[in-house]
């Protein structure tokens, strides 16, 4: 596991857009895995920055996402699918045939099968990620056990309650989400995380000790032969790591 300390979160957006920039100019019809959430939004407002600039060009690119909420249309504001357009895929030239976002209505028994469909269909040069206060990865939830391929994950209360902020009243915000599974995540040839926020319990675990559990679901990347975590100088002083 590779960690990069930057300044502050404005160079961890520069610098998670030099890992996607540099593995677009090695393989220009690569695969994307893509998230949503405060974490990596300055990094797509930098690589709009430079695609508006005209370094790079998407137009080979697919991307499929890590996560979408079940109960929201892709219309709805606050769907996965609505940031990704309006944050990112319209704002490029990224073709809008070669994007997935799970669909979160109808059958879900027919949507996890499209999903894994989808993931069967790619392998993922390089998966951006980012951690909830809990450690959770995309929607996979600290647990028992943790899921193999893309499934139907009951939130957390501590999760329902963080992304509370995002909807108007508590009660709008969905108990359930589709997610990729952590082996579906394993299994991207590279890893791109970054932590920001108030991440310190989670950073702490993965970062400062050897345990890999399902009760923190970003320690697994400690097995992944192929990971970056960016965090910024703030939160390595906080974790003691110089």
């Amino acid at each position: 596991m590779h960690l990069i300390i930057a300044k502050n979160e404005a160079e961890q957006a520069v610098l998670a857009a030099d890992e996607v920039e540099k593995m677009i100019i090695t393989k220009p019809n690569c695969c994307l895995g893509l998230s949503t959430g405060s974490s990596p939004l300055g990094m797509y407002n930098e690589l709009v920055r430079r695609f508006d600039a005209g370094k790079l060009d998407f137009s080979a690119v697919s991307s499929i996402n890590l996560d979408e909420y079940i109960g929201l249309s892709h219309e709805h504001p606050q769907s996965f699918y609505y940031y990704m357009n309006n944050n990112f895929f319209r704002r490029i030239n990224i073709k809008p045939e070669n994007t997935y976002v799970a669909s979160g209505v109808g059958n879900p028994e027919a949507n996890i099968k499209a999903f894994r469909d989808r993931l069967d269909e790619k392998t993922i040069d390089l998966l951006v990620l980012g951690v909830g206060a809990d450690g959770h990865l995309g929607f996979n939830e600290p647990g028992d056990m943790l899921y193999d391929r893309a499934h139907q994950e009951r939130l957390a209360q501590k999760t329902i309650e963080d992304n509370s902020r995002f909807f108007n009243d508590l009660r709008q915000v969905p108990i359930s989400a589709l997610t990729m599974g952590i082996g579906e995540i394993m299994r991207a040839r590279k890893l791109l995380l970054i932590i920001s926020g108030e991440k310190i319990e989670a950073a702490e675990k993965l970062l400062c000790n050897e345990v890999i559990t399902p009760w923190c679901p970003v320690t697994f990347l400690k097995m992944h032969q192929d990971a970056t975590v960016i965090i910024n100088r703030e939160l390595a002083n906080e974790l003691r790591i110089a």
